[in-house]
């Protein structure tokens, strides 16, 4: 096929890559062999008060405690295949279970640390987790529903785990004040983190990885809205992460400092933050929670950032803070921006801010995730997820004629690379109808192309509610709407928001004779729902639109809520 995007690659892009066939936790291996001095993660928060927490890790320390936690993890009755849970916010505790885990030939659960005990038993379920790593608070609302799951070993930490000695003590009374840290009672199959590793200072038995072994279990509602298992191997990692490297083109090993404010647990995050920091010997900057924006400024500001991944809420939340100007942010030397659109504008300010370049990307959790972005220093096109990646084809095709259509005419998005998935994980019918014809995967995305390969997505085929670059399910959404004992119908789309691209929005329509307040609907969902799933808008109404066979029409109210933006 034809590639008319390779002539737009920055200079010393290339177009091919060879990528090494090893087990993703070679790249910690090599990172901590050359640059075993060089600092690994640096943990920044304000936390609840004046004192900040700090600490970080040497690359040898870092291999040293993701080799520990492997073999931990082997003396608890882990072994090649089985999947461990990470549900926990970025700190080092998270690249460390991550890379042993990886080292060990588990296979890793990535958890949203905010999800209730209801999604909680949902996704340990289903995916045969048996081990779960989380934070103290976060244990009992997992021993609430462990029985409906097979977890059998429950490893907690704190967030001061690896933080300096005396902030740690500072910290500590704070945190429990706040709940965000508490005391977990003794039990059969609980271990804390740290003590745990300190006694295992042997290495982890020696385990045959083959790259295409699954080495995450990474959960998408996918095309359907239905949520399912993304299988992600050692070699899809591995190449993903090559990819964004070599994108970067003056990306200097061992000298960049990698600001990690956008969740490790989330695909995007865990490749263009914590995966290239280490394959690049980098400093991974780890802020925990980016809210307020005024932590990342500082973080930038105090450790001398020069990458910074994000999402546009967080760009947004920058070049309009008032105090921005306090900040020195002129180390940042590139940006790749994900999740949701990025307006031109916002590039160009954020640009003038720091002297960086700032650029939109595009992926999906079934690619590891990015497929696409606009070249760092070369065309950025207003609009445009920019160009395929190296080894990357893409091409847009009729929706149901499965034909290639011309340049310009809108169709879905298909894209094909070594870094696309294995399947998903127990649904070989869900597997079949996405990657489809050689090995292409459909997207779900409506898009076209211009004459330059630059593509644009259109819109979506699939429902899901981008919520600052993490995806809400409808269907989730709504069942819980359903139980509540006033309502009649619900239904929610994706209402445009100015900072976090969408938010949910319910339509409801209530059972003849009952009131109710946005205000009870919200508390009910915030019972049942992690925090970003839980509608910020609801309208009630007598009726829902529908079709003559009386299916609810979603794309009429999310049409609804895009006139309302633009007042047409």
């Amino acid at each position: 096929m034809e590639k008319p995007w390779l002539a737009h690659y920055d200079k010393d892009v290339p177009v091919s890559i060879a990528y090494p066939r090893v087990p993703f936790f070679q790249l910690l291996a090599d990172s901590a062999r050359k640059y075993p001095d060089h600092l690994a993660t640096k943990l920044v928060m304000r936390y609840l008060g004046p004192f900040a927490l700090g600490g970080g890790l040497t690359y040898a320390q870092l291999l040293d405690q993701a080799n520990r936690f492997a073999a931990a993890l082997h003396a608890l009755g882990v072994r090649k295949g089985d999947r461990v849970a990470l549900m926990l916010p970025n700190l080092p505790q998270f690249v460390i279970g991550f890379y042993g885990a990886a080292r060990l030939g588990a296979i890793i659960v990535n958890t949203n640390p905010t999800y209730t005990s209801r999604e909680m038993a949902n996704q340990f379920a289903d995916s045969g987790a048996e081990t779960a790593v989380l934070l103290s608070p976060y244990v009992q609302r997992l021993q609430e529903v462990q029985a409906q799951t097979a977890i059998k070993r429950v490893i907690f930490t704190d967030v001061t785990d690896y933080a300096t000695p005396p902030t740690r003590l500072l910290a500590r009374r704070t945190l429990k004040q706040h709940k965000l840290m508490v005391d977990v009672p003794p039990g059969e199959g609980i271990y804390r983190f740290r003590p745990l590793l300190e006694q295992h200072p042997e290495a982890p038995p020696a385990v045959t990885i083959e790259p295409d072994d699954v080495a995450l279990f990474q959960y998408t509602g996918g095309t359907t809205g239905v949520p399912k298992a993304a299988m992600l191997t050692h070699y899809n990692l591995v190449v993903n992460t090559l990819q964004v490297a070599r994108w970067l083109r003056d990306l200097e090993e061992g000298n960049e400092r990698v600001v990690g404010a956008i969740p490790f647990f989330h695909v995007y995050g865990m490749t263009v933050a914590m995966s290239l920091a280490v394959y690049s010997a980098a400093r991974l900057i780890i802020v925990p929670n980016p809210r307020p924006i005024d932590g990342v400024m500082k973080a930038i500001h105090k450790e001398r950032a020069t990458l910074f991944p994000g999402v546009p809420a967080m760009y947004i939340g920058i070049i309009n803070h008032p105090d921005v100007g306090k900040y020195n942010l002129r180390s940042v030397k590139a940006c790749i921006s994900g999740s949701a659109p990025l307006p031109m504008e916002v590039q160009e300010r954020f640009g003038e801010l720091t002297g960086g370049r700032l650029v939109e990307g595009y992926g999906l959790t079934e690619a590891a995730p990015v497929t696409h972005c606009n070249p760092i220093y070369g065309v950025r096109k207003a609009g445009s997820i920019g160009i395929p990646f190296p080894d990357v084809e893409a091409k847009v095709m009729d929706y149901e004629k499965f034909v290639e259509k011309p340049i310009g005419e809108e169709g879905e998005l298909w894209v094909r690379g070594p870094q696309v998935m294995q399947g998903y994980w127990r649904r070989a019918d869900e597997t079949a109808r996405t990657i489809v014809e050689d090995g292409w995967l459909r997207t779900g995305d409506i898009a076209r192309v211009d004459e330059d390969g630059y593509f644009y997505i259109v819109d979506r085929l699939k429902d899901m509610i981008n919520v600052g670059g993490l995806k809400v399910i409808p269907r989730e959404v709504e069942e819980v709407l359903f139980q509540h004992p006033k309502v009649q119908e619900a239904v929610v789309v994706g209402a445009p928001d100015p900072t976090r691209g969408e938010v949910v929005k319910a339509y409801i329509v209530l059972k003849p004779g009952q009131t109710a307040t946005s205000d009870e609907i919200s508390r009910w969902c915030f019972e049942r729902l992690a925090p970003f799933k839980v509608p910020r808008q609801v309208e009630f109404r007598s009726e829902l639109p529908k079709t003559m066979v009386g299916k609810v029409l979603r794309r009429v109210l999310v049409e609804e809520e895009r006139k309302k933006q633009t007042g047409s």
